[in-house]
């Protein structure tokens, strides 16, 4: 039977049987859990210890993730968001600093690309640059811009410029010399052999390092808005643990994986777009 399907078939229906036994052992190991904890707490109250707060069991997680999707736009108050605004505001700022990080790091990319001398010049600061964490850049941003939305999107920005400008570089390079020889025979302008020529095949090269910011993009943002607070998936996060709800953080947590999992199938599917065959 599993012989007439096909891979993707096989390997869709091992996905879902590793998740189902992976929840079965997680929803059977917190009953164990939860009789240590009652032991705990028997000794807390005899003066052995304090009490601990246990991971809850995949229902609960069901029955939250049940909870906020239904109406995920709620909004309460300042603390008191539905998960669809959250994940807005987040969103937000991604694209907000990714759009600003690829107006940026592909023109220059470009110009890295097609001239040795641009290369040799700036190589020495992307090659100081490029490893600062972006996080390290926050309170520079949030002293400067003093607005912590923007600072936001200034780290995002930082993050993302790196992959797409050193990409972009890599592939304009990497365009073969007789395909740029012909446009020259043709006597095409450098902005036409830029845009006819050079673009179309380095195309799949960029777009490999759009696709690598907007996770590197979507890491970030997590973090930063665990420092800068307000809103955000990130916030969200942070104060769902300063509430000590474990559900609520498990949930969130799944809810960031699937989010970014949906931004990299994107870039995914836009890369094979521009795909092309020699």
């Amino acid at each position: 039977m599993l012989g007439t399907l096909s891979v993707n078939q096989r390997a869709a229906i091992l996905s879902i049987v590793l998740l189902a036994v992976g929840l079965l052992v997680w929803e059977a190991a917190i009953p164990a859990q939860k009789a240590a904890e009652d032991l705990t707490e028997y000794e807390r109250l005899t003066g052995g210890g304090a009490p601990k707060a246990g991971i809850p069991p995949p229902s609960d997680v069901i029955a939250k993730a049940w909870e906020q999707l239904s109406d995920p736009f709620y909004d309460a108050g300042p603390n008191d968001k539905g998960i669809g605004i959250q994940i807005g505001y987040s969103l937000f700022r991604v694209l907000s600093g990714y759009a600003a990080a690829a107006l940026v790091a592909i023109p220059l990319g470009f110009l890295i690309g097609m001239s040795p001398v641009a290369y040799r010049a700036l190589n020495p600061f992307i090659q100081v640059m490029r490893p600062i964490s972006p996080l390290a850049w926050m309170p520079l941003a949030l002293f400067v811009i003093q607005d912590s939305e923007l600072s936001a999107i200034f780290v995002i920005f930082i993050c993302s410029i790196w992959p797409m400008l050193l990409n972009t570089a890599f592939g304009v390079a990497g365009v073969r010399s007789d395909w740029v020889n012909v446009a020259r025979t043709h006597e095409l302008g450098h902005l036409k052999t830029a845009f006819t020529v050079i673009l179309p095949a380095a195309a799949p090269t960029i777009v490999t390092g759009m696709r690598i910011s907007i996770g590197i993009a979507w890491l970030v943002i997590v973090a930063a808005e665990m420092l800068v607070g307000g809103t955000g998936i990130g916030y969200y996060v942070w104060n769902e643990w300063n509430n000590l709800d474990l559900t609520s953080v498990i949930f969130s947590i799944l809810v960031i994986g699937v989010v970014g999992m949906l931004l990299d199938a994107a870039f995914a599917a836009l890369q094979r777009g521009v795909a092309y065959v020699e």
